[in-house]
């Protein structure tokens, strides 16, 4: 499956780094394909930061959360 969105929400990602963002979730983080799709779904009626959505839905534990914002800042 092949996850297509596009960027938004209060931290700008360009095309690149919201690649290896997906990347970094998947590989580094084990989040599910499905997890992600669904909180692209979701991010489509409701746009926001992406890693907010993971974790509003229980998708991602805060520690993940915290991890994220991590990885973007260093990215």
């Amino acid at each position: 499956m092949t996850i297509h969105s596009v960027q938004g929400g209060e931290i700008q990602v360009s095309p690149s780094k919201y690649s290896r963002l997906i990347h970094f979730l998947q590989e580094d983080l084990a989040i599910s394909t499905a997890s992600l799709a669904l909180a692209l779904r979701h991010r489509e009626q409701d746009p926001g930061p992406l890693a907010m959505i993971l974790w509003q839905y229980g998708l991602i534990t805060l520690d993940q959360l915290e991890q994220i914002y991590d990885w973007l800042e260093t990215a």
